[in-house]
């Protein structure tokens, strides 16, 4: 019989070791890996929401920044406006070396003429974009045409021939952006001329029309040159121009960066102190299944089984106890995070990107590692103990 089967047939025939030890490796990994892949899902889902804006500063008008990445983030659609010259006098001040506007607009909410209920939409000016237009010259180096959209990556086509209607006007969908775990997945984006074209269809298309104002515009995207100061710039514009409020691109989504400080902040106090309380039950646990194993494991010495075989014995118990116990937890983390991200998401009010599975699969391992780890501590006081025991008064006990 192998070292393995022989901890098998012991850990079969004590119920009350099996579940503790168990159930306490089960909780560690699955507390841990949930705990690692949203923190690490929130944090790369932020960068690249960043990223997918291109801007060093972002423009909206004064008051409406907690909207705008509401919007960004979680998809709540949004509508503001502030007036088109505006852009002017920012390509105007010392260190911007791009400006580019976009439009912010929404589907009606449960209308039959739009195809998705609230989705946010994003127009854009193709003359002066830097956001949408490096993905469209990669995958479509023609643009976007009137009529033509690209989605997010939740984004499909809901009429025949990729089509999705909003307001009445049916637009073609050309391709989806890659994955961010943020707003921006169920979001539209087209020029401003499918904007105004989706605007005229609604006039007699759609249950309410959508309007826009004439000469007026969401948010102005900046670009600064190399080497420039973004505060100081931030700093100027907000002087020069005191109806907006300019946003720092590493300064965007504060109060989504400071929640997921908290967040970490009080998974660490959890951690702290679920994972000694496992360690310190585990081990009591084995410490009076041991006392309570003394005559079996003396009689096992008598047979000739040396100390060392017995500790590996031991050992060897509660790593398959460790590791079966830590798998169900990995599983249900996994299963928790993959059914519930929408509801996470929307409770904790951050945005979330599930891992590559490549990235998952380490992520598991090392919470593998943890859960056995900890049973190994928990476990090595009371194993040495019992297997250096003297074989003859272990037998009289």
């Amino acid at each position: 019989m192998s070292l393995l089967q022989f901890a098998w047939k012991n850990i079969s025939g004590n119920s009350l070791r099996r579940w503790v030890v168990a159930i306490c490796a089960l909780l560690v990994a699955a507390f841990a890996l949930f705990a690692t892949l949203l923190l690490r899902g929130a944090a790369v889902s932020l960068e690249l929401a960043t990223q997918r804006l291109g801007a060093d500063i972002v423009v909206v008008p004064a008051g409406a920044e907690t909207e705008m990445e509401g919007a960004l983030l979680m998809g709540v659609p949004a509508q503001f406006w502030m007036p088109a010259e505006n852009i002017e006098k920012l390509a105007a001040i010392p260190g911007v070396e791009a400006v580019s506007p976009q439009v912010y607009l929404a589907t009606l909410v449960g209308a039959s003429c739009c195809s998705v209920s609230e989705m946010f939409m994003v127009a854009y000016d193709p003359e002066t974009d830097f956001t949408v237009r490096p993905w469209l010259e990669k995958e479509l180096p023609g643009g976007l045409g009137v009529g033509e959209v690209i989605g997010g990556d939740y984004i499909s086509a809901t009429e025949p021939d990729d089509g999705i209607l909003v307001y009445g006007d049916e637009v073609k969908l050309k391709g989806n952006l890659a994955p961010t775990g943020t707003g921006l997945d169920q979001s539209l984006f087209f020029t401003m001329d499918t904007a105004a074209e989706i605007a005229r269809v609604s006039l007699f298309g759609a249950i309410k029309p959508l309007v826009i104002p004439p000469d007026q515009i969401s948010a102005v995207l900046i670009k600064t040159k190399p080497g420039s100061d973004n505060e100081q710039i931030a700093v100027e514009i907000y002087r020069s121009i005191p109806t907006v409020f300019p946003i720092e691109s590493a300064k965007l989504f504060q109060s989504s960066r400071a929640q997921l400080t908290s967040l970490l902040n009080i998974i660490v106090i959890i951690m702290a102190l679920i994972w000694p309380l496992a360690i310190l039950l585990i081990g009591i646990v084995y410490l009076l299944s041991a006392n309570e194993r003394r005559r079996e494991l003396g009689v096992l010495r008598a047979l000739g089984a040396t100390s060392r075989y017995v500790f590996k014995t031991l050992l060897a118990e509660a790593s398959l106890l460790a590791f079966c116990g830590a798998s169900v937890g990995v599983f249900l983390a996994v299963l928790a995070i993959y059914l519930f991200r929408r509801l996470i998401m929307t409770s904790l009010g951050v945005p979330f990107l599930l891992p590559s599975l490549g990235s998952l699969a380490i992520q598991i391992g090392i919470g593998l590692l943890l859960a056995m780890f900890s049973v190994f501590l928990a476990v090595l006081f009371p194993a040495l103990k019992v297997s250096r025991q003297d074989p003859a008064i272990a037998m009289r006990e």
